[in-house]
């Protein structure tokens, strides 16, 4: 499922989802400018590979939060970032928001490398923000669950669904935990458990980080 819009208006300009589409761009505007072995030498230093955390390489964590393999990688993580993240930002603040952010990735990062630990896979390095988002589409799902999200639906490319955002975002969480039950941890592409981790992250730090305001209204718009 592909979402195109929301219908929660933001009440303060979104700077730091702005700024962190903006960083993971330049940063994949200079990958793609890299020959294919210089590029792969690149991932493998700066992404997260699980052997990393046994040699105490935690800025790594960090580092593979901002790199993605490709051009489809990037945009469909920055798509998410966009329509879910301005909303959370805009009920967390701005600080709390990057904090949050940050953590929902480091927890994708660390149950990622763990399972793969486990199951004996070393050198897979994993890279993207996805893990991140993933704990902003838990906020987004527990602060606006009614909410109503424009979806497109492939291969149905021609018609344009409404859906709730506990269905659409209940849909995504579901698909990951299944597929992270087919497919072996030691077998690269998508990083399942990064996904899972990074939402159960999300999930309970929103309880830590969000004091909702007395007789706070969701405003809700026409999805046009």
């Amino acid at each position: 499922m592909i979402p195109i819009k929301d219908n929660i208006p933001t009440r303060t300009f979104p700077i730091i989802t702005v700024l962190l589409i903006i960083l993971n761009t330049v940063i994949y505007l200079y990958e793609a400018t890299l020959p294919p072995q210089k590029f792969e030498l690149f991932i493998h230093q700066y992404g997260l590979l699980p052997i990393d955390l046994l040699h105490f390489r935690f800025d790594k964590i960090f580092t593979s939060m901002f790199l993605h393999g490709s051009f489809a990688h990037l945009f469909g993580n920055m798509l998410f970032l966009w329509i879910f993240g301005n909303n959370v930002e805009d009920a967390l603040g701005k600080f709390k928001f990057i904090i949050f952010y940050l953590l929902s990735g480091v927890g994708a990062a660390l149950t990622q490398s763990i399972i793969s630990l486990s199951a004996g896979s070393y050198f897979i390095p994993m890279v993207g923000a996805s893990g991140a988002i993933s704990g902003v589409l838990a906020a987004y799902i527990k602060l606006y669950p009614e909410a109503k999200v424009l979806t497109v639906i492939p291969p149905f490319i021609f018609f344009i669904f409404v859906l709730p955002a506990w269905f659409f975002i209940g849909y995504w969480f579901f698909i990951q935990v299944l597929f992270a039950m087919i497919v072996p941890p030691n077998v690269g592409g998508v990083a399942w458990y990064a996904h899972i981790g990074g939402f159960i992250t999300g999930w309970f730090l929103l309880d830590i980080m969000y004091k909702p305001s007395k007789g706070k209204v969701v405003h809700y718009s026409t999805l046009r």
